[in-house]
């Protein structure tokens, strides 16, 4: 009996070619190039196994086990999803469900404009609330990149008394105005009350540059050395006045200070991008 289970060997091919030969001669003719076809694809297979082998490349046995690489990819997408649930929003554009009781579909194109994907996909953590948009796709870039100062179109919303009520940037209206400056044209803005500051000046008509404010807030990295150990703390001022030790799982400074900004991120999001780090040791 064939293994319903598993893949066709030998004398399940050659049981199955048997039986064709005596069907009527209408179905025999395109059952006995179905078989045909399948020898084909086999031996095919079988030519690829043997290429990939003698190449040293990794060979998929069939046997259920996964390369590191296609292992990898299926972390990050289990991240990614779990990700688009908890906060709700991707990359091919925005999705708003609270409360969410079934998860959205996602096609091709979303994987392939999904930035936060691509961010996951290079060892970088997902943030735990909606970035700015640039014409409907996030812009990380914007939060994250070395470039401070960005041109942008943009228009401030006012209310009937010309009190600015919000901003357009590259055609995002999520953008609260936190002042209006006494600069000419010149408004201090930040994206849903989230993450860093930007000041917003008008050259005329809708150009205008972003530009990032430079952290307000200084706060202490400590490298501790004990018994040859050594770990990484963030010391932390709460708004009682108390200090927190938060523990950061780093190796080096560099992971530390990314480490203290996912914190920071997940914790006081509003403040995100507002906070350097001074390095210490003790």
């Amino acid at each position: 009996m064939v293994n319903e289970n598993g893949p066709l060997d030998a004398d399940d091919l050659m049981m199955l070619a048997e039986r064709a030969a005596q069907l009527p001669a209408s179905d025999a003719e395109w059952v006995g190039i179905l078989l045909h076809e399948l020898q084909r694809a086999r031996t095919h297979e079988a030519e690829l196994l043997a290429a990939r082998a003698s190449s040293g490349g990794p060979v998929d046995h069939g046997d259920g086990e996964l390369g590191e690489q296609l292992a990898q990819i299926a972390l990050d997408t289990a991240e990614w999803l779990r990700t688009l649930w908890n906060v709700g929003y991707m990359g091919a554009g925005n999705f708003r469900s609270l409360p969410r009781s079934a998860f959205p579909s996602i096609d091709l194109e979303d994987i392939r404009k999904s930035s936060l994907f691509a961010r996951i996909r290079q060892g970088k953590y997902a943030l735990p609330f909606p970035p700015p948009t640039r014409h409907g796709l996030p812009w990380h870039e914007l939060l994250e990149g070395a470039e401070q100062v960005h041109p942008v179109e943009a228009e401030i919303v006012r209310d009937e008394t010309g009190q600015p009520q919000g901003a357009i940037i590259e055609a995002c209206a999520e953008w609260l105005v936190i002042e209006e400056t006494s600069e000419n044209q010149a408004y201090v803005v930040q994206h849903q009350g989230l993450g860093p500051v930007y000041r917003l000046r008008f050259a005329g008509g809708q150009a205008a540059e972003l530009q990032r404010e430079s952290p307000t807030l200084k706060r202490r990295i400590c490298l501790q050395r004990r018994g040859g150990f050594h770990s990484y703390t963030l010391e932390w001022l709460g708004e009682n006045g108390r200090t927190q030790l938060v523990s950061l799982r780093a190796a080096t400074w560099d992971r530390a200070e990314s480490e203290a900004e996912h914190w920071l991120a997940t914790t006081h999001p509003e403040m995100y991008g507002q906070v350097c780090f001074e390095r210490c040791e003790e």
